[in-house]
């Protein structure tokens, strides 16, 4: 029923200085700057292998800036959403409405301010029962598309490897995106050395890492952080360090065949992990 992790969201005050913040970590230009005239938001995309990243801020009156704005007033810039993507959206409101009433297709489109370009989508916005109170939802894109991720050069980001969220139900989540929205469950392991339940969910070449924390003193669950995938960390390391990113040494993961490294600045307030899969 799902088939990808569509895009990501990270919601920002400023939009421009985040925009030169993301080309300095990535590695890239935004693929794309538009607006939700129907929403008052406007925002920015960074096309990746298997995924985008969208960079959204209020821009003019609406319920997208309604709905933001307090989030941002609140927490300041941060990973607000997951985009869920689907081949076909009306199978998968057949297949919700068996455990929930009320599931509903919206339509939205916009027109690109580089190149003109138009792109059309229909999204599922999901309630909290099956959204576990994350901003989640479900979308096909229907007309049009982004440009296609080309890069020869080693240091710059290619992919998601996978996008954490905080949990205190892990068997719950698992009820949801396993057993309704059908996404593979990779892995279900306890983490001795953190006494941290660990999930992991697989869909087009990225994971869904979801941590169980009993203690945690909020019972909502929490989009957390991001890792991304260069070719080689070392020549990365350096790129970032000569554009005056803060960025930790390099060192093993904790998965084989894996070398990390953390960046501490420019992220907009996200967790991000850069990590490069050992050939």
């Amino acid at each position: 029923m799902i088939s990808s992790v569509d895009h990501l969201i990270i919601a920002v005050n400023d939009l421009d200085q985040a925009t030169e913040n993301y080309k300095k970590i990535f590695g890239i230009s935004p693929c794309w700057k538009g607006k939700h005239n129907e929403l008052g938001t406007k925002n920015v995309l960074f096309n990746l292998e298997n995924t985008y990243l969208e960079l959204i801020s209020p821009h003019e009156d609406g319920p997208g800036t309604d709905f933001i704005r307090p989030l941002i007033e609140h927490k300041g810039d941060h990973l607000a959403g997951i985009a869920l993507g689907t081949d076909n959206v009306e199978l998968v409101k057949e297949n919700l409405a068996k455990n929930i009433e009320g599931v509903e297709i919206t339509s939205g489109q916009a027109i690109n301010d580089i190149n003109g370009e138009k792109r059309k989508w229909k999204n599922i916005f999901l309630p909290k029962k099956l959204s576990r109170d994350l901003f989640v939802f479900i979308i096909q894109h229907t007309e049009g598309s982004l440009i296609k991720y080309e890069c020869d050069d080693k240091s710059f980001v290619r992919s998601l490897d996978h996008v954490v969220i905080n949990t205190q139900d892990a068997d719950d989540f698992i009820s949801i995106y396993r057993d309704i929205y059908k996404i593979r469950l990779a892995l279900d392991t306890t983490i001795e050395h953190w006494k941290r339940r660990m999930l992991f969910f697989r869909t087009n070449a990225t994971t869904i890492e979801v941590i169980e924390q009993k203690d945690k003193a909020e019972s909502a669950d929490e989009l957390w952080g991001l890792a991304w995938v260069v070719e080689s960390i070392e020549e990365a390391h350096k790129r970032l360090i000569n554009k005056n990113i803060d960025v930790t040494p390099i060192k093993k993961g904790l998965k084989k065949g894996t070398l990390v490294a953390t960046i501490k600045s420019h992220t907009c307030n996200v967790p991000t992990l850069l990590i490069e899969h050992i050939k």
